[in-house]
């Protein structure tokens, strides 16, 4: 196995996350483990609703710390909200396995939009840790979340309509976050050949002078 020259594994050279990403994944995965577990115990449309009121109460959370809600999360109360209301309204549970879909979709399409106006909203986020990549490896990161978030658009999609509804509800919450934390660890053995080792940058440059 490839080691650095401090003796580490090479993706030991990424900057560990801090505790509160992990309470954040989970939050974010707040109204999905909500909508999972109401399944289990109701139906679809009871999923809905919890589904719904999960999401509203995670922005009023957001909004009550004084915290800054995200464009991302914004969108996701609105898709929520237009189709699960829908769902609801219309007893079509069709409705609520499109909202992943469009969500990916749009967050596919807010980071290539990004780019095309010189903007990359991966590096925004990534660099307050103190990662520091060339500006091509930002560009390339924040393509591969686009494809990322595209791909499970289109995978929501073959699951909810391939499968039963049972298997696309356990798809949505542990094969989503199953496939969220496969790409970031894909991403961390990626990233590593371009983060340099703060052992090696320290070390004084050797003199060929007796």
């Amino acid at each position: 196995m490839e080691q650095t020259p401090g003796g580490a594994a090479p993706w030991a050279r990424i900057p560990a996350p801090p505790p509160a990403t992990s309470v954040k994944f989970l939050f974010d995965f707040f109204p999905v483990i909500l909508f999972f577990v109401a399944y289990k115990f109701a139906d679809i449309f009871v999923a809905t609703g919890v589904a719904i009121g999960a999401t509203f109460l995670q922005i009023g959370w957001v909004l009550a710390r004084g915290k800054k809600v995200t464009g991302l999360q914004w969108a996701s109360l609105a898709i929520i909200g237009i189709f699960g209301g829908a769902t609801l309204l219309l007893r079509d549970e069709n409705f609520i396995k499109w909202k992943p879909t469009v969500l990916y979709w749009l967050a596919g399409v807010v980071f290539l939009g990004a780019l095309a106006f010189k903007q990359n909203l991966v590096k925004a986020v990534m660099s307050e840790g103190g990662l520091e990549l060339p500006q091509r490896v930002w560009t390339q990161l924040a393509v591969a979340w686009a494809i990322f978030f595209i791909f499970k658009g289109a995978l929501n999609l073959y699951v909810a309509y391939a499968f039963s509804t049972d298997t696309w509800v356990n798809f949505k919450l542990f094969g989503g976050m199953g496939l969220m934390v496969a790409f970031v660890l894909a991403q961390a053995f990626w990233l590593s050949r371009y983060v340099v080792d703060d052992g090696a940058k320290a070390q004084p440059a050797k003199s060929d002078a007796p």
